[in-house]
């Protein structure tokens, strides 16, 4: 990567890493593709790889970003830009910019909006996310309302974040989840879909902690209503305060027995324990199994067949 980011100064252009790969490292984590920001736009990123870059791909290039592998390294470049969603669309609106601050102002949360600029290493960190890493702190580089507004799908990735790095969301970005809820409805299935997935995927009792958020905020209610329909449902082994606490309890059993039986972050299981419950609500049987398929075709149904 070294050599590519040679190639961008020499031509006057700044090159950085920046999001998930400059977070992980603080956390010890692997990581998998890298991702990099840019003043440089598209087509001199095409330029500048050219007898460098191993392949190239243009599939997001509509978007600011060209793909690019060397050996066995993966990375996305992308122009330093702002996405914006107008009330009524699901396609974002791209606007490209000259500054790395102004790029990772924009960024979903402090903890992403981090850079390690290239080839120094040097880290720009304007918005104090490397302190809220230490104190697992999920915060916007400015007003959540302004980030939720701008990207709606934040609204997920901060319960995701929530349950992959055991984060606690600030009380200003759990009131913004609230409010800016509705929103979601411009953001795509297929987004939504990979979100939840990443959720429920998440380590140890991450899942348990993210639908946690999602019901406690009102997010569930847009994108899994059946969940906190549960709430105050009678559980009929008294073990429990009602369906939904005796759901989530399933939950965690499933992920705790997962191991023991070779099923890892199993998906079907994690998603059969979450929703076994979801025809206890007052409704007609003919309408239980519907529930569960009706969540199936809402969000996983490309992923596999519905339950039979």
């Amino acid at each position: 990567m070294a050599g590519l980011a040679r190639r961008f100064a020499r031509h006057g252009h700044e090159l950085a890493l920046v999001g998930g790969s400059v977070r992980d490292v603080f956390l010890g984590r692997g990581h998998g593709d890298l991702d990099l920001t840019t003043d440089a736009r598209p087509a001199q990123v095409l330029k500048l790889a050219e007898g460098w870059a191993d392949a190239v791909w243009e599939i997001g290039i509509d978007f600011g970003t060209v793909g690019l592998r060397k050996g066995s390294t993966i990375c996305e470049i992308t122009t330093y830009r702002s996405e914006s969603y107008r009330y009524d669309s699901r396609k974002p609106k791209v606007q490209y910019g000259t500054s790395l601050e102004d790029d990772l102002s924009r960024r979903d949360f402090t903890v992403n909006a981090m850079a390690a600029q290239l080839p120094s290493l040097e880290l720009a960190d304007p918005f104090g996310g490397l302190a809220d890493l230490r104190g697992k702190v999920l915060r916007t580089p400015g007003r959540p309302q302004d980030s939720f507004t701008a990207d709606p799908l934040r609204i997920l990735r901060a319960a995701r974040f929530t349950a992959q790095l055991d984060f606690t969301v600030t009380a200003d970005v759990r009131e913004a989840m609230t409010e800016l809820a509705p929103r979601l409805a411009v953001v795509s299935a297929e987004r939504i879909r990979d979100e939840l997935t990443k959720l429920m995927l998440a380590p140890g009792n991450g899942p348990v902690r993210g639908i946690a958020l999602l019901v406690d905020t009102g997010v569930a209610d847009q994108v899994l209503p059946e969940i906190p329909r549960l709430r105050l449902e009678v559980d009929e082994h008294f073990r429990h305060k009602d369906v939904y606490q005796h759901s989530l309890t399933v939950l965690e059993q499933a992920i705790a027995l997962e191991a023991r039986y070779g099923l890892e972050g199993d998906l079907r299981l994690r998603l059969a324990a979450l929703l076994h419950d979801i025809g206890k609500p007052k409704t007609a049987a003919c309408c239980r199994t519907a529930g569960w398929r009706s969540i199936i075709t809402r969000w996983w149904a490309p992923r596999w067949p519905g339950p039979g």
